[in-house]
Formats: C-alpha cells, structure tokens, sequence
C-alpha cells in the first residue's frame, strides 16, 4: 500500500480588477471631450465675429470679447498655480499609499482638499469681479458655458477627494487602486483646465 502523499494543486490564480482605475479613466476621457468639443465651440465663434477697429486706430481686433469686460488674470493664473499644487498633492498621496503610509496619504489628501476648495472659491471670485450677465452676449452665455462646466467637474473631483480620503483615514492601506484612480482623474483635470485657461482667459 503505498503511503506517498499526493500534492494539491495551485488554487486559482487571482485576477487584479482596477474598477475604480478604469472608472477613472473613462471619466477623464468624457471630461475631455466635453470640454474639448466647448472649446472648439468657443473658437468657431470667436473665428466668426466681425472685426472692429482697436481704440487706438492701428489695426483690427475680433469683436469677440466686449470691450467692457476686463478678465482679472491674477484669480485665474492663481487657479493654475492650485492646479499645480493640487497635482503635487495627489503624486503625494499615491507615493504613500503605495507603501502602506495611511497617515501621510490622508494629510496629502487632506491638503488637495484644501487646494480644490481654493480653486472653486477662485472661480467664484472670478464670476464676482467680471460682472456679467449670462444673456448680455454670445460671449458671456460660452464663457458661463465653459467654465461652469468646468467648476462642475471641480466639484465632482472634490467629492472624489472625499471619498477617498475617508476610506484612506479609515487605514484601508490596500486600496492603492482606489488613490491612483483619484490621481489619474486629477492629472487629467489639470490638462484639461490648462487647455481651457489657455484659451478662455488667455487668448480671450
């Protein structure tokens, strides 16, 4: 009788589901696009107004950006310099997540929480100083438009930093996916708004 004890077989091999990073991604892309087809929007219109003559006589400006609208570019290029800050925040909180650091990944997301709080403050800080009306002109119903849109998505991503922050403070240290999905979703705001800075309050 033989007594030769029979090895088991391996069990089944874990398969890594990333939801939460695919998720993300898909959300980035439909911000992109959404934001990217208003920006094409606003350049068509911007391509299609009539031509007026500067003030001071010497060449001819699109009369695309009423005259008495003044963008205040401190609050605006402020909002580029949270983005930046924001995204250091986010690397941060991935860099600790992914060595278990549950306390370092909260503070980082604790202070991208701040940083999303001022972007959003900025950009009402912007809608107050400018004082416009969204019916005044085709200008000011694209640019409520856009950056409306934009500030939504702000807020979405700022519900997201919540999210994952409780769970983080909660010492779920191996929910790395779920930090890196929040941090691929604000890499890619970041661009998105950059494109959007570029065109909206720089060129005009």
């Amino acid at each position: 009788m033989s007594t030769n004890a029979t090895a088991l077989n391996s069990g089944p091999k874990i398969v890594m589901r990333r939801q939460a990073l695919v998720l993300s991604g898909l959300m980035s892309a439909a911000s992109a696009m959404l934001i990217g087809s208003m920006l094409a929007i606003w350049l068509q219109f911007r391509a299609n107004a009539p031509l007026r003559e500067s003030s001071d006589g010497t060449k001819m400006l699109r009369d695309w950006l009423p005259e008495n609208i003044k963008i205040p570019e401190v609050a605006t290029n402020t909002m580029m310099l949270t983005f930046a800050i924001t995204c250091i925040m986010v690397q941060w909180a991935s860099y600790s997540s992914r060595r278990a650091d549950s306390k370092h990944t909260t503070l980082a997301l604790a202070v991208a929480l701040l940083t999303e709080i001022a972007l959003i403050n900025a950009q009402v800080a912007v809608y107050m100083q400018m004082d416009i009306g969204v019916r005044d002109s085709s200008y000011t119903m694209m640019f409520y438009a856009v950056t409306a849109t934009m500030t939504t998505l702000i807020v979405i991503g700022l519900g997201f930093t919540l999210m994952t922050m409780f769970r983080s403070f909660a010492s779920r240290n191996s929910d790395h996916d779920l930090v890196l999905a929040h941090s691929v979703y604000w890499y890619s705001l970041a661009v998105i708004f950059a494109t959007m800075w570029f065109v909206v309050y720089v060129q005009k």
